[in-house]
């Protein structure tokens, strides 16, 4: 089977509870928490795992919530390779007012990583065998970090023939679409309009901007997360709307991390690129079923992929 590798270079222990209605100075009586290991990266790989693939996480881990995240991915059963650092590793946390149905997602910066850190992460992705087919890299970059760190990652596929899979946010996402490099690219609506520096208001500006961004080259593939509206994806000259079913929306933490997660692995299965696209949006769904930082259950994604053809 196909080996994804993920690096996830700001990971997280991710703390989710509800309580009645967020308001300042008074004491909020919370629900019991729940911790789960968190990150982009980390998050792709528990998906890819979930739906029976085989991934493998790589991420820094430092101080008390690092021991606490590599413990959490042991429990889990998941193919992990924590790099040592000397920072701690952050916690964010997420509040669910139950009165409201609102949600509110604090998320802490990170400790930064030395250059010597950063080397070591690559040095582990090296020594991965079997060697990856996929390597993704998701999540945000923590202070400090060059921008040209992102170069010496897609050296590295490069090297050992593996196709590079970025989803970032910032001045890191906006480097990655001006290098060019990577086969496949996941900007949400919202970081579209910054990479093409204009509004995004219609379904024809979407379009025009994907087409815009293939043209020059930032990756082979493009594809637009729209939430509960699916996707548009972009390969060469080509593209295609596809829908996403409507479900219950309890929380949307990590669900472009599913989505994501599923469209790697049915592509490193072999399956079309339409396949693997309504494959990643009936396991974003799933996802935002699920309460807190919980992420997509195998059984939800296999019910919402039948539920219809996706397409629009």
């Amino acid at each position: 089977m196909p080996v994804i590798a993920s690096l996830t270079l700001n990971p997280a222990m991710d703390l989710s509870v509800s309580t009645a209605r967020v308001t300042s100075t008074e004491k909020l009586r919370c629900s019991l928490p729940r911790h789960d290991p968190g990150g982009g990266g980390i998050n792709v790989a528990r998906v890819v795992d979930t739906l029976g693939g085989e991934a493998v996480a790589v991420y820094p881990a430092g101080g008390p919530f690092g021991d606490l995240l590599t413990r959490a991915l042991d429990e889990l059963g998941l193919s992990h390779r924590p790099v040592p650092i000397a920072g701690d590793t952050r916690e964010s946390f997420t509040v669910d007012e139950f009165e409201t149905g609102l949600q509110y997602r604090f998320v802490l910066p990170g400790s930064s990583l030395s250059s010597e850190e950063l080397a070591r992460c690559l040095d582990v992705l090296t020594s991965l065998d079997p060697v990856p087919t996929y390597l993704v890299l998701s999540g945000s970059f923590p202070p400090g970090v060059a921008l040209t760190f992102y170069d010496d990652l897609l050296s590295l596929t490069r090297r050992i023939g593996a196709r590079l899979v970025v989803d970032l946010s910032g001045e890191p996402l906006a480097y990655a679409a001006r290098q060019g490099g990577a086969y496949l690219l996941k900007p949400s609506l919202n970081e579209l309009s910054t990479l093409v520096d204009r509004p995004i208001t219609s379904e024809l500006d979407q379009e025009q901007a994907l087409r815009s961004l293939t043209a020059r080259g930032c990756a082979q593939i493009i594809v637009l997360s729209l939430g509960a509206d699916g996707a548009l994806v972009a390969c060469g000259e080509q593209l295609q709307r596809l829908r996403s079913p409507q479900v219950p929306v309890v929380s949307a933490v990590g669900a472009g991390d599913s989505m994501l997660g599923a469209i790697v692995l049915a592509l490193a299965e072999g399956r079309s690129l339409d396949e693997a696209v309504r494959y990643g949006i009936a396991a974003g769904a799933a996802t935002v079923m699920r309460p807190g930082t919980e992420l997509c259950h195998r059984e939800d994604v296999q019910r919402l992929l039948q539920l219809g053809d996706g397409s629009g």
